[in-house]
């Protein structure tokens, strides 16, 4: 068994997992990572050939973890890495971990590119037929030679002739295209392929690109931005057809896993905006080159992009200091469409490609959100339609034909498994469902990558190859969900220590219990600060949920609609039975995937989208939740499962929920309930803030 840390020692962070530990000076940072259960893949045994193991250490000072990290805190390069380098090379920045050594404080980077059993990215491609009136147009003309007689210039006889045969009048020219026309019309034997680019039916159109002879590939890109994974879609201009999609994980992560955190280290660090900008840009730039090798294009015939965001992935891709979105009012630089060019935020795309990014609705409520209500419709329909985006910060639409509102609520990043003791990212290996027997408080579970259940003959072959290595967010939502059902634990969230002399599982963690769900090379626990992690942030959302509700002066929702790739993996019924979301028919309540992504794609190829987006944005009243002074009556009324005070008959008329009676601990382990509900009141205030 290890010795405990000194406190002395060294506090070492790896990224994106999240996890942490103190180690002497001298500890390799592979033997670190693997103590910790950080996958760092190594196929030489440690030995420096095989470069596997490479990590890169992020220079600064990161406040929520109270480090200060810098490369003079790792060892220098000793002769192995050396020679490594000499005969294979690393890219700046990059280190061997199985050779290099924790002399101080870290912040740790795994490369995902160095990762084969990577996070799988969940975003999923969409099938929805899009009426197409693309913003960027290919014409081909035949252009008169050159005459003596008749002294016109060459680009000014192909905008003629261009007037001519499409009627495009009043033509601007992008500057990259001046100095290559004559070359370009030489080249095509007087015939050439122009893009037209024209947005807004009253702005200029734009020569934006110009090929020579006939060119009929155009392409553009649709693009959601969000603070754990990018999501890109590559789509002919010309036919509507997908040509690519995928997905990579956002690498501003290991500046913070939460919004607040990335503004937090922006305002720490002097160079903290330009370095995720560059990073945002880079993985962009990284799914573009992969979208358009999948989809066998050229990159310079991406002609036009949409993206969307958070506000706070909205204003560091563009460059914008996201300082004030950290603290009231919340203010955005910018709340309408942009319109820019893809060279001016350096995409690895068309010189002259044009760059669409949807309106936000409000400080905390984004073009994400905006491209999801282009998706979903929620103006267009009669019945009350309630869209949730569940992320770090999870931002709620509510509304119908007659009037749409919107709010944030900070949930952190609990879903996503930060906040949990065995909680991972969606990888192969995490468990992804829970199922819980009431009679022998037995679990069953699947994990990534394997389709059995756990008690299914076969699995125990998938799991030694997969490995259980932690719990996912659809699975923390459901363990939490089955562990009510199965009266492990009450209403109130607390683990019933008097079943530790029915079931072995409930086993005494300090003052308080815990459920072991896996019990393995790697035990897999939740904890009762897991289930503390869960009600808070599930109450948080609920409570805004309510607020909007309270606003619109309804009492329930008829339908619900679940946005984003975390949101494709919540099982309804245990979203409900959680609390995350009010009384409704299950049959109601759908994922819609990415609908965000959706939104951009629609925008990609029809403008008219655009115009309707940004004039519902404006019609969208915001909701700050931070100045509801009912906050918090419903914050503390949701750290309830389902809820305290609100009924949910339509949820029990398909399940059979414990009567409502809170119960004790059990036990000598345990939590006081007076000291809890002084908790709740706190947190929710700080929620409120």
């Amino acid at each position: 068994m290890n010795s405990p840390p000194n406190l002395t020692d060294p506090l070492v962070l790896f990224m994106p997992s999240g996890k942490r530990g103190r180690f002497p000076k001298g500890t390799p940072i592979l033997d670190a990572a693997r103590e910790l259960g950080v996958y760092v893949e190594s196929v030489c045994g440690g030995r420096a050939t095989c470069g596997r193991c490479q990590i890169e250490v992020q220079e600064g000072q990161f406040a929520k973890h109270k480090i200060v990290s810098s490369l003079d805190n790792i060892s220098v390069m000793g002769g192995r890495e050396r020679r490594y380098v000499d005969k294979r090379g690393l890219a700046d920045g990059r280190r061997l971990s199985c050779s290099a050594t924790i002399e101080g404080d870290l912040v740790v980077d795994v490369p995902q590119d160095t990762v084969i059993n990577a996070q799988v990215v969940r975003k999923s491609p969409i099938e929805r037929t899009i009426e197409r009136n693309p913003a960027v147009q290919l014409c081909y003309v035949e252009v008169d030679e050159p005459d003596m007689h008749k002294p016109l210039g060459d680009l000014d006889r192909l905008k003629a002739v261009l007037e001519r045969d499409w009627g495009w009048e009043d033509l601007l020219v992008s500057q990259h295209i001046i100095p290559t026309v004559q070359a370009t019309l030489r080249k095509g034997n007087w015939g050439v392929t122009a893009a037209i680019h024209q947005d807004l039916d009253s702005s200029r159109p734009t020569i934006i690109a110009l090929w020579p002879g006939l060119h009929n590939e155009a392409y553009g890109i649709a693009c959601d931005i969000g603070s754990t994974t990018i999501a890109m879609h590559l789509v002919s201009l010309l036919s509507g057809r997908i040509a690519a999609s995928s997905g990579t994980s956002n690498p501003q992560i290991r500046f913070g896993e939460d919004l607040m955190s990335r503004v937090s280290y922006v305002m720490m660090n002097p160079d903290g905006r330009v370095a995720m900008t560059k990073a945002v840009r880079g993985a962009v730039n990284a799914l573009v080159e992969k979208v358009c090798r999948e989809g066998g294009v050229d990159q310079d015939n991406v002609l036009d992009a949409v993206f969307v965001g958070n506000p706070i992935m909205h204003h560091l891709f563009l460059g914008i200091d996201p300082t004030e979105l950290g603290q009231a009012p919340f203010a955005l630089a910018v709340s309408g469409a942009v319109h820019s060019w893809g060279s001016e935020l350096g995409l690895a795309i068309n010189f002259g490609a044009r760059v669409y990014v949807l309106p936000c609705i409000a400080g905390h409520v984004g073009a994400d959100a905006a491209g999801a209500v282009l998706s979903e419709q929620p103006h267009h329909q009669e019945r009350m339609m309630l869209m949730v985006d569940v992320g770090t910060n999870a931002e709620i639409v509510l509304g119908n034909s007659q009037r749409v509102v919107a709010a944030s609520s900070p949930t952190g990043p609990a879903f996503e498994g930060a906040e949990i003791t065995s909680g991972q990212r969606a990888a192969p290996g995490a468990i992804e469902r829970v199922r819980i027997d009431k009679d022998t408080l037995e679990p069953r579970f699947t994990i990534i990558g394997s389709e059995l259940w756990s008690d299914d003959e076969g699995f125990e072959a998938d799991a030694a190859r997969l490995g259980v290595t932690g719990v996912c967010g659809s699975a923390i939502i459901e363990v939490v969900a089955e562990m009510y059902l199965a009266g492990i634990m009450s209403e109130d969230g607390v683990i019933d220590g008097a079943l530790a002399a029915r079931n072995p599982r409930i086993v005494a963690d300090g003052r308080t219990w815990s459920y072991v769900l896996h019990q393995g090379t790697q035990k897999i626990l939740i904890t009762q600060t897991d289930v503390r992690a869960v009600q808070l942030a599930k109450a948080a959302l609920y409570a805004g949920i309510r607020l909007l509700m309270e606003k619109l002066g309804i009492d329930h929702v008829d339908t619900i609609r679940f946005a984003g790739a975390f949101g494709s993996f919540i099982d309804p019924k245990y979203a409900m039975v959680l609390g995350l979301i009010p009384d409704c028919e299950l049959a109601e309540v759908k994922a819609v995937g990415n609908a965000a992504g959706t939104g951009a794609l629609m925008a990609l190829l029809n403008r008219d989208y655009r115009r309707e987006i940004e004039e519902v944005v404006r019609r969208i009243e915001k909701i700050e939740t931070a100045l509801e002074p009912r906050f918090q009556a419903h914050f503390i009324h949701a750290m309830a499962l389902p809820n305290k005070v609100d009924p949910f008959p339509k949820l029990a008329a398909q399940v059979a929920l414990p009567p409502r009676a809170q119960s004790s601990p059990g036990g000598e382990p345990g939590q006081a309930a007076p000291r809890r509900r002084s908790r709740e009141e706190r947190t929710a205030r700080r929620a409120r803030t």
